[in-house]
């Protein structure tokens, strides 16, 4: 059976993205690599926990819930802290 148009586009775009995170994980150092696949783990934490408060209705949960969201911020936010600090010249 032929696959319609829409799905070759899909199987298109992710091989494009493919070949876009292999050119980027290519010209990084393994620290670089390793830091981003944490960052985008913590990434990804985050929008589970989100979703998951975004159906809790117990109280004590939602607080555990959201104590959690502010731990993986305050991770992020070191992230981005390192990132974005000056390099000495």
């Amino acid at each position: 059976m032929a696959r319609g148009w829409e799905s070759k586009s899909v199987e298109q775009q992710q091989e494009e993205m493919a070949d876009r995170r292999n050119a980027i994980h290519s010209s990084a150092s393994p620290a670089e690599q390793l830091r981003a696949r944490k960052r985008d783990g913590l990434l990804l934490s985050r929008t589970r926990l989100t979703q998951q408060l975004q159906a809790a209705a117990n109280p004590r949960h939602r607080q555990m819930l959201q104590q959690a969201i502010a731990e993986v911020n305050a991770q992020l936010s070191s992230f981005e802290k390192v990132t974005h600090t000056p390099t000495p010249k």
